[in-house]
């Protein structure tokens, strides 16, 4: 049986590659710009149907425009399992994206399995390029707490399911996903300050200070961004135990994922 690694150049997909190539599995990796992933094939999410061809399981990247498009081509394409790459955020409600995604996604033959992850710890890239440039990281809500999950582990239960296959127990069913501590953002750039040795100014910003310097064209998802954070003051995140279950080790530490990824901030 073969699978289809949608998504090929992200670190997620590239570790679920890695993982099925070492366990022996057939991998095909599809990518929208296959030219910077010469191992890759042509992925368009809009007719994916000559990638999906031959194909038995399917690890995928979707959105809410383009999953009516993977059903129908992967019903004709006759694919058995799905494990889609969801979002803690789908347990929010009907009307969040990745909600969405999930409902179009899983309503057909195969058999879905949906990874839903909090925040990934390689957000924290975003901030090596005002370290370099500054020496300081500048975010609003520097005490909002959250369980940053690593994105091999993500990676390592994507393995485990498909491995597995369909009709092992995982059939339908979601796995809400964190990493193993809940932390502030300020104790985040304290950890990295203490693994890496570069000193760093935490800037806590007023929300209109971060309005003006976050960039983001849509108003509304950096207004619903704004309030999640504002939310997570003084709330220690849940610790869900998705990894655990589906990979029997412990999810690894923000340590960890710096160690995972020397001179990010030199």
């Amino acid at each position: 049986m073969t699978v289809l690694v949608t998504g090929g150049r992200g670190a997620i997909a590239r570790a679920v590659t890695a993982g099925l190539i070492a366990a022996g599995q057939d991998v095909r990796v599809a990518s929208r710009e296959p030219s910077a992933l010469p191992s890759a094939v042509a992925y368009d999410p809009a007719d994916p149907s000559s990638a999906l061809r031959d194909i038995s399981q399917v690890f995928l990247y979707s959105s809410p425009s383009t999953a009516p498009a993977f059903v129908a081509a992967a019903e004709a394409a006759g694919v058995k399992q799905v494990v889609l790459l969801s979002s803690l955020s789908s347990l929010g409600g009907p009307e969040d994206p990745h909600a969405k995604t999930e409902h179009v996604i899983a309503d057909a033959s195969y058999a879905t399995t949906r990874l839903q992850p909090g925040a990934f710890m390689s957000n924290a890239r975003y901030w090596a390029h005002q370290v370099r440039a500054t020496g300081q990281i500048r975010l609003p809500y520097l005490e909002a707490e959250e369980a940053p999950i690593h994105e091999q582990d993500i990676a390592d239960a994507a393995v485990r399911v498909l491995l597995d296959g369909p009709g092992n127990g995982h059939d339908g069913r979601g796995y809400p996903m964190t990493g193993p501590e809940s932390m502030t953002r300020r104790h985040q750039i304290g950890l990295v300050t203490e693994v890496t040795g570069v000193p760093i100014e935490a800037v806590d910003l007023t929300p209109d200070e971060a309005r003006a310097e976050m960039g983001m064209r849509d108003e509304g998802q950096r207004e619903t961004l704004l309030a999640y954070w504002a939310s997570r003051v003084g709330t220690p995140a849940t610790i869900e135990p998705g990894v655990e279950l589906l990979t029997g080790h412990t999810g690894r530490t923000f340590t960890t994922w710096l160690t995972d990824n020397p001179g990010l901030f030199t």
